[in-house]
């Protein structure tokens, strides 16, 4: 199952914890100190992110898709970023062709330095995490999964055309598609977790640059939930550990510490998986952990009917875009 949390002994994770703990500590000094960058708008985002919910379910191959899709196009060039449109037809876990596209948004990008940001815009086909079963076969509006990524990254799009102090790296914003037609629950197919990041996949094997390489990445995944606190994911400890130390000394340099907390949460299976392992290029997961949920790890709204815009919190969307800002304007 896509985004699948191995739980530790608790021996054993406080163990980790404590060591892990020390590790952050003791890195990404290069990025702590003092707060730079423009002010992230969490308003603005929120605007974006409730944009995107009002076209409806982005489920693959429907109108509110197309539609949206279109609008994050339209979006991205409105702020004179170069856009590409990366069309493919990908097979669902059942065999439905999906028409995918990945879309590609790049600030500077006559710039050979450059900084890889991602998120996934597609929802669920299937609310089969919900607590009423009678809502398994039902489309998720994605406010938080889906629609929070990538309201981040157009605010921070925005910002980044209208600031005159210009970074010196470019920056890639690409909004995976086909990420969340993975097996449901109710199915009897069986899940090796190749079903879900299908966009990720095919972009991370073919990028939309022949060699394209980025410094590193930066994935954002339900990032603007009530309640959200973004635990050290294990896959990106494992592959990034330093690019984890560096957005977590981010946020607690603009006053977000409280938001990104210096323990191990779980591993995860998500579009990060294929950019690290086929791209080659150390990206990272920013996306919440929530112990005490008894629904879920990823929180109470996670693939059920109630991912809807009356949990989204602004305050989240502003924790997360700040620390991203900081990290953009740290690179030198």
């Amino acid at each position: 199952m896509r985004k699948t949390i191995l739980l530790f002994s608790l021996l054993l994770l406080f163990a980790a914890c404590n060591s892990n703990k020390k590790a952050a500590q003791d890195g990404g000094d290069d990025i702590a100190g003092q707060a730079v960058g423009p002010a992230f708008n969490a308003d603005s985002a929120y605007l974006f992110c409730k944009t995107q919910c009002d076209f409806g379910p982005r489920v693959m191959n429907s109108d509110a898709h197309k539609q949206c899709g279109e609008w994050i196009v339209g979006k991205f060039k409105q702020y004179g970023l170069e856009v590409i449109e990366q069309r493919v037809t990908l097979n669902g876990y059942d065999g439905t062709p999906l028409k995918s596209m990945n879309i590609i948004a790049s600030y500077r990008p006559e710039l050979s330095e450059r900084i890889l940001l991602c998120a996934h815009w597609d929802t669920r086909p299937w609310a089969d995490n919900d607590p009423d079963s009678a809502n398994w076969r039902k489309p998720v509006v994605g406010a938080n999964d889906g629609a929070s990524g990538i309201a981040v990254m157009l605010e921070l799009a925005r910002l980044l055309a209208a600031d005159t102090a210009k970074l010196n790296v470019g920056v890639d914003f690409v909004c995976f598609d086909a990420e969340d037609w993975g097996v449901p629950r109710w199915s009897d197919a069986t899940d090796n977790g190749d079903s879900w990041a299908l966009g990720a996949q095919h972009w991370s094997s073919n990028p939309h640059k022949q060699g394209y390489k980025a410094r590193f990445g930066i994935l954002l995944d339900m990032v603007g939930g009530q309640g959200a606190q973004f635990w050290r994911e294990g896959m990106s400890m494992q592959y990034a550990p330093d690019i984890v130390k560096r957005v977590w000394a981010a946020a607690k340099t603009v006053g977000f510490g409280g938001y990104f907390i210096d323990q191990d949460g779980g591993y995860v299976t998500d579009d990060h998986i294929p950019v690290n392992e086929k791209a080659k290029i150390p990206t990272i997961d920013i996306i919440p952990y929530y112990p005490d949920c008894q629904t879920s790890s990823f929180g109470p709204t996670w693939h059920t009917v109630n991912d809807t815009m009356e949990n989204i919190d602004k305050a989240t969307l502003g924790a997360v875009g700040q620390t991203v800002v900081q990290v953009l304007y740290s690179e030198k």
